[in-house]
C-alpha cells in the first residue's frame, strides 16, 4: 500500500472517532508526507467539519485576534526580530496526547508548536520581521486561558557622566515602598516613585528619551551625599527594561543640581568591575591647632601603602597621592590627593580602621568637612 493510501486510511479511522479541525488533522501527517501547511492537507483528508476540534476546539480559527493584539501593542516599540511563547489549557494538550498515543504517531509537531508556527509566519508577514528564538529584540506570550498578552522587550545598555552641582543630593534613589524596586502600578513599573537623586532624574530623562520600566545603575565609585561631582563628571552604566526604542544618540542635559555628558547606548555593560582613579580636594578640621610646616608631612602619606581595615577582617591597600595641601587657618586645611578606586575618605582623614591617616600623621584629631571629586577616570 503506498504511503498515501496508508495516510488516507489512518485519517479516515482517526474521524471517524474524533472531529478534527483542518490544522489539527494536517499537522497529523504533514511530515509524513514532506509537505509544509498543516492547513491544506487537512482540507483535502478532511471529510468532516461540522463539529468543533476535539484537539483545539477550534483555537486555529481565532488566532488573528491575538495577532491583531500582537500589532497594537508593538506598534510602540522599536524592534527587527521578536519571537513568541504560548501557554495553553492542560486539556488542549492532554487531548493532544491522547490522538497521538492511540493511533501511534511519532516524529509530529506538538499542538504548542504548531499555533506557535502559524502565528509567526501570519506575523512576520505582517509586520516584515524575523523570527530569532535565541536573543530577539522582542518577546511576545500569549495567554490562550485567559486571552491576555505580555510583551518584554530585550534591556539596552547605556554609558554616560554625570557633573553634581548641589550639595545634599543623593547618588542612589530610595525604591518604591509598594514594590521594593520590583515594579507595580503604583510606580508606574519603574521601581522608583521619586526623582529627588542623581539616579532618579538620570532615570527620568531615560524614560522620557527611550521609554522603558527599570533602570539598573553600575556607578564608577560613589560619593558622599554632600559632595560635588566636578571636572570631566562621574562614569555610570545603566541597564535598561523593556526599553521602547533600540538606540539613543549622543546626548546631554543640564538642570539645576547636576549635568549629565555624553549619555548613549553602548553594545554591553562590562562583565568585570572597572578599573577607575579619582582625583580629590577635602577640607578638613584639626583639634589642635596645626603649623603650616607640620603640613608638610602629608606629603610622606605617598611613600607607602594606606591599609583600609573592614569588619569582616578583610583589608586593602590603597595607593594614594597626596600631591598638595592648602592651609586656610590654624585649625583647617585643604588637600589633594589621587587615588585607585575607591577611599573611605572620612575613615582616611579620621584614623578610622585605616593607617596611616591624616589624623596619625598631625598627631591631631582630624575630620573631614567636606570633600569634592575633581575628576574620575577610567583606566
Amino acid at each position: 500500500m503506498s504511503l498515501n493510501k496508508i495516510v488516507l486510511a489512518l485519517s479516515k479511522k482517526i474521524l471517524e472517532k474524533y472531529d478534527l479541525c483542518d490544522y489539527c488533522l494536517g499537522r497529523l501527517f504533514v511530515k509524513k508526507l514532506n509537505l509544509k501547511s498543516n492547513k491544506l492537507l487537512g482540507k483535502k483528508l478532511n471529510s468532516n467539519k461540522k463539529n468543533r476540534c476535539y484537539v483545539c476546539k477550534n483555537i486555529f480559527d481565532n488566532l488573528d485576534y491575538f495577532i491583531k493584539m500582537m500589532l497594537n501593542n508593538s506598534s510602540n516599540y522599536e524592534y527587527s526580530s521578536f519571537s513568541i511563547g504560548i501557554i495553553l489549557k492542560p486539556s488542549i494538550i492532554e487531548r493532544d496526547d491522547i490522538i497521538r498515543s492511540k493511533f501511534k504517531l511519532q516524529g509530529i509537531d506538538g499542538i504548542k508548536t504548531s499555533i506557535i508556527q502559524e502565528i509567526t509566519k501570519n506575523f512576520s508577514k505582517r509586520t516584515k520581521k524575523i523570527l530569532d528564538n535565541r536573543d530577539p529584540d522582542i518577546v511576545f506570550t500569549i495567554n490562550f486561558k485567559d486571552d491576555s498578552l505580555e510583551t518584554r522587550t530585550k534591556p539596552i545598555y547605556l554609558y554616560g557622566r554625570y557633573l553634581k552641582n548641589e550639595r545634599k543630593l543623593q547618588q542612589k534613589q530610595k525604591s518604591c515602598d509598594n514594590c521594593s524596586g520590583k515594579g507595580c502600578r503604583t510606580c508606574l513599573f519603574h521601581g522608583i516613585s521619586e526623582f529627588n537623586s542623581i539616579e532618579g532624574i538620570v532615570s527620568k530623562f531615560v524614560f522620557q528619551k527611550v521609554g522603558g520600566t527599570i533602570t539598573k545603575f553600575s556607578w564608577v565609585g560613589s560619593e558622599d551625599r554632600t559632595s560635588l561631582v566636578k571636572g570631566c563628571g562621574r562614569p555610570f552604566f545603566i541597564k535598561l527594561f523593556n526599553p521602547n526604542k533600540r538606540t539613543m544618540k549622543k546626548t546631554s542635559f543640564k538642570d539645576e543640581s547636576i549635568e549629565i555628558i555624553s549619555l548613549k547606548t553602548i553594545p554591553m555593560m562590562p562583565k568585570m568591575p572597572v578599573d577607575f582613579s579619582s582625583t580629590l580636594e577635602c577640607k578638613i578640621s584639626s583639634k589642635q591647632p596645626i603649623e603650616k610646616t607640620l603640613l608638610k608631612k602629608l606629603l610622606t602619606i605617598s611613600k607607602n601603602p594606606v591599609i583600609v581595615y573592614e569588619k569582616s577582617g578583610k583589608r586593602f591597600e590603597k595607593s594614594i597621592t597626596l600631591y598638595d595641601y592648602k592651609p586656610i587657618t590654624s585649625h583647617e586645611f585643604v588637600i589633594f590627593l589621587k587615588f585607585d578606586g575607591g577611599l573611605p575618605v572620612k575613615r582616611f582623614v579620621q584614623g578610622d580602621d585605616v593607617s596611616p591617616s591624616i589624623s596619625s600623621v598631625l598627631n591631631s584629631k582630624c575630620t573631614s568637612l567636606e570633600f569634592d571629586f575633581l575628576d574620575v577616570q577610567i583606566k
